[in-house]
This record gives C-alpha cells, sequence and structure tokens, in this order.
C-alpha cells in the first residue's frame, strides 16, 4: 500500500446502521483515536472509496485509508464479499480489515478470517466498543511507523 502522509491518515468504517456508526465514531473518540472516520453506507459506496471512483476520486478528500472497519451484513454487497474484493486487489491486500456484526452467528468469524479479516468484532451496546477501540488504536499506531 502507498505511504500515507500524516494528515492524511483515516479510518474508513462501512455500515448501513447510523446508530451503530454514531456509537463507533463515539467509542474511538472517547478512547483516543485521534484521525478522522470516515464512514460509507454499503458495500458498493466502500468499493467505490477504496478505487477512487466518482463521487470519491479527490484523495485530498477522500484518502486512502490505513484501516477499514466492515461491516458484515449489509444489503445488496455484504462485508465478505468487499473484504473479498480488498484481499483481491493488489493495491490494498495488506489493508488491515475489521470485521464488525451485530449477531454472532455460526460461522461468521471463522469465514471472516479465511478470507482475511485482520480481527473480527461483536457489535454491542454493553460493550462499550473498548476492545475494538484497543484494537484499532493498535493498528493505527502500527501503521504510524
Amino acid at each position: 500500500m502507498p505511504a500515507v502522509s500524516p494528515e492524511h491518515r483515516v479510518i474508513l468504517l462501512v455500515d448501513d446502521q447510523e446508530p451503530d456508526i454514531v456509537l463507533i465514531k463515539r467509542a474511538l473518540k472517547k478512547s483516543a483515536v485521534n484521525y478522522p472516520v470516515l464512514s460509507v453506507p454499503g458495500g458498493l459506496e466502500a468499493v467505490a472509496y477504496l478505487n477512487g471512483d466518482p463521487p470519491y476520486q479527490d484523495r485530498a478528500r477522500y484518502p486512502l485509508p490505513l484501516l477499514v472497519l466492515l461491516d458484515v451484513r449489509m444489503p445488496i454487497m455484504d462485508g465478505f464479499e468487499v473484504l473479498t474484493w480488498i484481499r483481491h486487489n493488489p493495491a490494498l491486500a495488506t489493508l488491515p480489515v475489521i470485521m464488525l456484526t451485530g449477531s454472532k452467528e455460526n460461522g461468521q468469524e471463522k469465514k471472516a478470517h479465511e478470507l482475511g479479516a485482520t480481527s473480527f468484532f461483536v457489535k454491542s451496546l454493553d460493550l462499550g466498543y473498548s476492545d475494538l477501540s484497543r484494537t484499532v488504536m493498535g493498528l493505527m499506531s502500527a501503521g504510524t511507523q
């Protein structure tokens, strides 16, 4: 992946549920993750963003992320399909991807790891996202070196 200047380090959050987006952004901000979190509402938009397709072609405004937080369940193109696309794209193949799901169904975590996910988390209101925040902070600090 090409080097990203410090002022262009972002996290891309891909989720179709606005309440989850708000909670995740709040949790990351509360845990001192000092990187902007840009969000897109679905898999097709995530691919367009990562590919630099319109309306995301302006890399000053929509820089390539250092990390993707990717919801498993989305309409049209789910998180597994996006993850597969990322891992088959040579320019993005090493991009850290944390998969998120609202319910831990049998086999989801195993499938995510088999497809190349960096981590896997079940979204939960009572969790407070502290484990997710620690993982994000670790990955982001590793990406700054």
